[in-house]
């Protein structure tokens, strides 16, 4: 349980973290932007480099974070990095891959001292305006553990969690296919 599993995805050098961040920006940009009169909804694509890129953007960790502003809505700390509104948990470190239909998290924090990786796999999408995940895998370090033991428990967290997972308003529906996260418009 306390070893370290493979990492779900391979680091990206800086230079490309920084561009994976600008490019989530951008689209984060255009799925706030109000459309014109008579143009269709449509979908705003983003892979898992780009989250990465803004996770760790986030997180304070994406050093040169100057060029990339922060999305509406949010704070700014001083070091420029994002800052979300809402009680963030204390994980160490995280990774976000998409392989299919699949989103596969990894993260490390805490548990009685001890730190351990998470890993999470599988579905997302979305009900009443809420995004959903239906855990399909779960691993503690390099233990697996049956989805149906932690799916109960993780569905009652996200519950608890509610207003953090809205969609907003102009997204009537999330999920990943082809390796990608998919925001459809209203």
């Amino acid at each position: 349980m306390l070893r370290r599993p493979a990492p779900v995805v391979a680091p990206a050098a800086p230079s490309v973290a920084i561009a994976n961040a600008q490019s989530f920006q951008e689209k984060l940009e255009k799925l706030e932007r109000p459309r014109t009169n008579g143009e269709p909804a449509g979908e705003v694509r983003m892979n898992s480099g780009e989250i990465n890129a803004a996770l760790a953007q986030a997180a304070g960790t994406l050093t040169a974070t100057a060029t990339v502003p922060a999305p509406s809505g949010t704070g700014t700390t001083p070091n420029g990095s994002m800052e979300f509104p809402g009680p963030v948990p204390d994980i160490k470190d995280y990774q976000v891959a998409m392989d299919g239909d699949l989103v596969r998290g990894q993260f490390l924090t805490q548990i009685g001292g001890k730190d351990v990786y998470l890993t999470l796999a599988g579905h997302l999408g979305s009900k009443d305006g809420y995004a959903t995940f239906d855990a399909t895998e779960v691993k503690i370090g390099d233990l697996s553990v049956p989805a149906s033991l932690v799916n109960e428990v993780l569905q009652k967290k996200l519950n608890e969690q509610r207003e953090q997972i809205k969609l907003p308003p102009n997204v009537k529906d999330i999920r990943v296919e082809n390796g990608e996260l998919v925001f459809v418009e209203k």
